[in-house]
């Protein structure tokens, strides 16, 4: 319920509630009164009271079924005369302001302010004649001739002046006093469902403008106060993230710089110092000299592949390189990037196969481009690490219900089991005996994050000196 329907609700139910507990507490403050002091006649007069208004109205209303002249009958005087004595009440019949008939004698003076009262109050009001108090009901006749007529009847009453006055007072004081109770419980309620809460979120939004984003935001209170404090909870979450991710991204920086200097610092060096050796004349024959352009050329290459893996990683890492996904068939994708990498393989005398286990033909959704960074920069790496003389590397196909698996095994030196978990870390070399090894250290962190972005998985299995086993899972189509 919105806080402004809640508010009138709660408040009318105030008034409500107020109104019903005062009838209440009157109706017991009255059998109270009666009890302690014995007044059990005036409920009895009350009665009397309510049972001669009833007769002098039905009187009254019997009258004005009748024309004025019939009034006069003698036979309808003796029956009204008779009506009104059960009632202990009176009768007077005017015609043009002059008393033609009356049930008791009464001084003009009362006669004629019986009159004017009469025509300038409601019926069953009270009017004082001679000190006594009267109730009355009034009948108005228009004759034939432009006379007026008038029934006038009385009927007197004790009216209890301190007693009614006493209820009178009880229920006012009761009234205003229960009102005020239930004022102040709709001012708890709502300070309790509104009040607070806000205290609340006005504390947690000090706190996330001085940075203190650990502060957790209840949701708590009604309404819109309940919704505000889920969407600021929301707000502080995302922005905690937001600060995470651009802390972390700095951190990736700052080591990303720190790292690639210090990867760079080699191969920069070595051609620095055969540029000057040949500067210097250290090169003196022509071979010397190819030796040395040579390998300051092999070195710039390998600066420049260090360069373009940083940028590449750094693209991946801040999903600012866009993937073009295709249907692609598992087998003969990795027929073409099989017989890609056979040569290279030849050359350092490696074996290179492919094994499909697939039951039938698998199709995938990958981008061909950035996947087959993915199986150069695994192959690489195994190549890097296969020192046997009958080294091979085996590429295994296999599926399950909804994933095809890709299984990259070696049969190289191997991964100690403690470092198994770090080798897709940035700049992370299992054997820290090669730390000059060619390579930007980023090849397997690049593969993680180029695997993650096509929603698949990918891990590794190692045995000391029997070799390991890079698996990557696809979803299938």
């Amino acid at each position: 319920m919105h806080l402004t329907k809640r508010f009138f609700t709660m408040n009318a139910l105030a008034v409500l509630l107020s109104v019903g507990l005062t009838a209440l507490a009157v109706i017991i403050f009255v059998a109270v009164y009666a009890k302690i002091f014995g007044h059990g006649a005036d409920i009895d007069e009350l009665k009397h009271a309510f049972e001669v208004r009833t007769g002098i109205n039905e009187i009254k209303m019997n009258a004005q079924t009748m024309k004025f002249e019939q009034l006069l009958d003698k036979k309808y005087k003796e029956e009204l005369s008779a009506h009104v004595r059960a009632l202990d009440a009176n009768a007077v019949i005017f015609k043009n302001r002059e008393v033609v008939y009356s049930t008791r004698k009464f001084n003009d003076i009362d006669i004629e302010k019986s009159l004017v009262l009469s025509s300038n109050m409601p019926d069953q009001d009270t009017m004082e004649l001679d000190g006594k108090s009267y109730v009355f009901a009034r009948a108005d006749y228009k004759l034939e001739s432009g006379d007026t007529g008038v029934l006038l009847l009385l009927a007197q009453v004790k009216l209890k002046t301190d007693l009614y006055m006493l209820i009178g007072y009880f229920t006012i004081g009761v009234f205003i006093v229960l009102f005020l109770l239930m004022n102040f419980w709709v001012s708890y309620t709502f300070s309790q469902a509104i009040i607070l809460p806000v205290a609340r979120l006005k504390n947690a939004a000090v706190k996330i403008s001085e940075g203190d984003l650990n502060g957790e935001i209840a949701e708590e209170g009604e309404g819109e106060v309940r919704e505000l404090c889920r969407t600021l909870e929301i707000m502080r979450i995302k922005l905690k993230e937001s600060i995470y991710l651009q802390q972390k991204y700095d951190d990736n920086r700052t080591f990303l710089v720190s790292s690639i200097s210090h990867d760079l610092k080699t191969p920069v060096t070595s051609i620095i110092g055969y540029i000057g050796g040949i500067i210097d004349g250290v090169a003196k024959t022509p071979e010397k000299m190819d030796e040395y352009l040579e390998t300051a050329r092999t070195k710039a290459i390998l600066v420049n592949a260090m360069i373009d893996d940083l940028l590449l990683y750094s693209k991946l890492d801040l999903n600012h390189l866009p993937y073009h996904f295709e249907k692609v068939d598992l087998e003969s994708y990795f027929e073409d990037c099989v017989a890609d990498h056979k040569y290279e393989y030849d050359k350092a005398s490696l074996s290179l196969e492919l094994v499909n286990e697939l039951n039938e033909s698998v199709l995938v959704l990958i981008d061909r481009e950035r996947f087959r960074r993915v199986v150069q920069n695994i192959l690489d790496n195994a190549a890097a690490y296969v020192d046997k003389p009958n080294g091979m590397v085996v590429i295994i196909l296999r599926e399950t219900k909804k994933w095809a698996i890709i299984e990259i095994k070696d049969n190289g030196i191997g991964i100690p089991e403690s470092k198994l978990p770090h080798i897709f870390d940035r700049f992370y070399r299992a054997d820290s005996s090669r730390s000059n090894t060619e390579g930007s250290g980023l090849g397997l962190a690049i593969a993680k994050q180029i695997v993650e972005g096509h929603e698949g998985d990918i891990w590794a299995r190692s045995i000391v000196d029997e070799g390991t086993r890079i698996m990557i899972s696809l979803k299938k189509m």
